[in-house]
């Protein structure tokens, strides 16, 4: 089995994929979006099947305060979209995707302070944070998914 943890956000869709043993999450990169994450569908929908994903994790976004914002909401309608889109591709033989993976959102309260504080402590520059935190993000989304379910 691999999972695939997906971190949305406005520049960039953080992306990371776990070991067959579902012990370790290790990002794969990001997907630049410009706004829109959105736009990232078709190649998230890629990854899924050249990896052969099982399982998708999205961060969702809630309040601190634990109740749903704008951006909750929206994170909510892009797992309904990426779901659609993956029955299609199943009926479509040009991609490589037999079954529709199972999609899970997780609360995603502080990943982006945990995954800074991690590329911090990996001695990685503050000017280098940027284009790497989304992809971090997604592995702190991941990897407490995968803890999870080994409980």
């Amino acid at each position: 089995m691999v999972w695939l943890g997906i971190d949305l956000g406005d520049a960039r869709v953080g992306l990371a994929l776990s070991d067959p043993e579902l012990t370790l999450a290790h990002p794969i990169g990001n997907i630049q979006v410009y706004g829109d994450y959105f736009h990232a569908l078709d190649e998230v929908i890629d990854v899924i099947g050249d990896e052969s994903v099982d399982h998708v994790v999205i961060g969702l976004p809630l309040l601190l305060n634990g109740e749903e914002g704008k951006s909750a909401k929206k994170a909510r309608r892009w797992a309904v979209n990426l779901e659609k889109r993956l029955h299609a591709a199943v009926e479509d033989e040009a991609y490589p995707i037999t079954d529709v993976p199972s999609i899970d959102l997780v609360d995603e309260r502080l990943t982006t302070v945990t995954a800074h504080q991690q590329l911090f402590d990996a001695h990685v520059g503050g000017r280098r944070h940027r284009p790497m935190v989304d992809q971090q993000s997604a592995v702190v989304i991941l990897q407490t998914a995968l803890d999870r379910n080994r409980k």
